[in-house]
């Protein structure tokens, strides 16, 4: 028979790049992002008792992750601001071929989500990880109509940020 610790773990261990990609989302610098990624975990453990296994466990990692991200942001950016997105949020294979203007546009767009409020990076972060509008409502507490909304509002920023270069 197994654990609450074995099956903790090894869920975990099948999850783990979502901790990966919301303390990439969320923290600037390698020390923050292990004690925002510590600060999660221990925050799942300590609500491993409470998640019904008839909904997803992914859905209620990110849950809990993004929450604990957006409140560890948030007493982080009292004592600093972060000026841009950090990196390996958006991952595109190195090609040789790429020009200076993908490039400068890649650099556009990390900087635009890093200005985003703490709930649109968080549900940009789970659009641009091919997450459904019923996947980010269920994660985020929002309605699907509401991150629909959201998301096309930021998606016209972005086309109009483009748009004026």
């Amino acid at each position: 028979m197994i654990t609450k610790d074995q099956e903790f773990t090894t869920l975990i261990n099948l999850n783990k790049g979502i901790i990966y990609k919301v303390c990439n989302s969320y923290c600037a610098n390698e020390n923050d992002r292990d004690d925002l990624a510590q600060e999660i975990i221990y925050n799942l453990w300590k609500s491993f008792g409470s998640f019904k296994r008839e909904f997803k466990f992914s859905t209620w990692m990110y849950r809990i992750a993004l929450n604990v991200a957006i409140s560890f942001y948030r007493q982080e950016k009292k004592f600093r601001t972060l000026d841009s997105m950090p990196e390996g949020l958006i991952v595109f294979e190195e090609n040789p071929a790429e020009n200076d203007e993908a490039e400068t546009n890649l650099q556009r767009l990390k900087q635009f989500i890093s200005g985003l409020k703490e709930t649109d990076r968080a549900i940009i972060l789970l659009y641009l990880d091919d997450k459904s509008h019923r996947e980010i409502a269920e994660i985020t507490g929002f309605t699907e109509t509401n991150i629909a909304t959201r998301i096309n509002r930021i998606k016209e920023k972005i086309r109009a940020k483009f748009s004026a270069k």
